[in-house]
């Protein structure tokens, strides 16, 4: 019952927002905004053109390389920072300092040192997305509670058999909190860098119908990037959900 009415106030909520966008569009300049309706057609039809879909993989590789990355720097290495305490020492104000640079204004820095190409704009996405990675599962790993260290420990368990039965399963979750968190960034992270590095994918569509004043095309690729982002969010929610089953079942 209770599922049924949470789905049933979003699609009420979805509803409104929609014909408030429909209205609005209708009584707005088409330079500003254009009805849900148009913009759904004009998506419609950069899909039967193949325009969509080509830019939409050229995209989806470029975030799919980019988080993948960071998945295996950041949850690694945010093991590592949390079991070598003078590592975490050394390497934390680094980690804090980058954490806090808006990544947009590395963008020209990483052009001059590495050029155009894929590289390149894969690095932005990477730079956006590692950081959510590495500090949840530094956090999850510093919040292991030292008794269970110690029963493995008195179960003689090496060093790679307490990684891989004990602190792994307990941070598992934490990463996966910070991989849903990394998606919304590499999203972000992959525009920018079609934007401002060579022009691909839908941030090249965004620009393309930018350019020649079509609103309902710009709106279209940017509904299409938000619908994206929160399938792979709602993904990422379900697998937190059955890593929590899991570890529940497991206790």
């Amino acid at each position: 019952m209770t599922r049924w009415y949470g789905w049933g106030l979003t699609t009420l909520g979805l509803t409104a927002g929609a014909t408030l966008w429909e209205i609005a569009g209708r009584h707005t300049s088409p330079a500003f905004l254009v009805p849900l309706s148009e913009t759904l057609a004009r998506l419609v039809e950069l899909g039967r053109s193949g325009e969509l879909w080509v830019a939409l993989l050229s995209s989806l590789l470029l975030f799919a390389t980019g988080l993948g990355l960071a998945v295996l720097i950041g949850v690694p290495l945010g093991l590592l920072l949390a079991r070598i305490q003078s590592l975490r020492v050394a390497l934390e104000g680094y980690i804090a300092f980058l954490n806090a640079t808006p990544m947009a204004a590395l963008i020209p820095f990483i052009l001059s040192i590495m050029g155009f190409g894929f590289a390149p704009k894969v690095l932005v996405v990477l730079l956006f997305a590692v950081f959510p990675l590495l500090y949840n599962t530094v956090e999850g790993a510093r919040s292991l509670k030292p008794e269970l260290v110690e029963v493995a420990r008195s179960f003689r368990s090496g060093e790679m058999a307490l990684w891989r039965d004990v602190l792994l399963p307990f941070v598992l979750p934490f990463a996966l909190t910070g991989f849903r968190q990394a998606i919304g960034r590499a999203l972000v992270g992959m525009v920018a860098a079609e934007f401002f590095l060579s022009a691909s994918g839908l941030g090249m569509l965004i620009q393309q119908d930018a350019n020649s004043s079509d609103t309902a095309g710009v709106l279209g690729v940017i509904l299409l990037i938000t619908l994206l982002g929160v399938a792979l969010m709602e993904l990422g929610n379900a697998l937190e959900h059955r890593v929590a089953v899991w570890r529940g079942l497991r206790r």
